[in-house]
């Protein structure tokens, strides 16, 4: 089943296939299928797409809109640890947060990040949360991803988003950044 709909598709493509390709093919395609019980091509595009294959509107799409990225950070100068405050980004709509400008974000916000696949794996401060690292690795995403739940909230629902903590970036805050790092801490053992 899997040759034929491989078949066509190279006909359409006018690119033919050898057989031992064919064969490499169909059985990614059944390896697939008894693991998911699913096709390849019915599962969603962050299962079957590396982040440097998607589409820029399935890249945006991925951000599960936490928020986590727009915190302003302050790194370390001796050891380059990153550290996380709770001073967002003057673009940031802490309500939803979703950048307030993103067209324009980069002329607002010169040191803006601009985020691509190929800083995924050198950001070590991404939240291990972070669909862009989750799919990197090779991981699906969590039920609160609104690609999976369908709904925006439940990333704030779940608690992952910055919406509780967050503090709005002015310039007073801004000139005491440190005083807003977030100190993780941990209870019990």
């Amino acid at each position: 089943m899997p040759q034929r709909a491989l078949q066509k598709v190279a006909k359409a493509l006018a690119c033919p296939i050898s057989s031992q390709a064919m064969k490499g093919l169909t059985k990614a395609i059944m390896s697939t299928q008894a693991k998911t019980g699913k096709n390849p091509t019915d599962l969603p595009y962050w299962r079957r797409k590396s982040l440097f294959e998607m589409s820029p509107a399935e890249w945006e799409n991925l951000c599960d809109g936490c928020g986590r990225c727009c915190m302003l950070k302050l790194e370390d100068e001796d050891s380059g640890e990153i550290y996380m405050t709770r001073l967002a980004c003057k673009l940031l709509a802490i309500g939803s947060c979703r950048c307030s400008d993103y067209a324009n974000r980069h002329d607002k916000v010169p040191d803006c990040l601009r985020f691509t696949p190929d800083m995924v794996a050198e950001l070590g401060w991404l939240p291990e949360t972070c669909a862009y690292r989750l799919v990197h690795e090779g991981k699906n995403l969590a039920w609160w991803h609104p690609l999976v739940s369908g709904d925006p909230e439940t990333v704030h629902q779940a608690g992952i988003s910055v919406r509780a903590f967050a503090m709005p970036e002015t310039p007073s805050r801004s000139e005491r950044l440190h005083e807003y790092i977030i100190v993780e801490t941990s209870c019990g053992n």
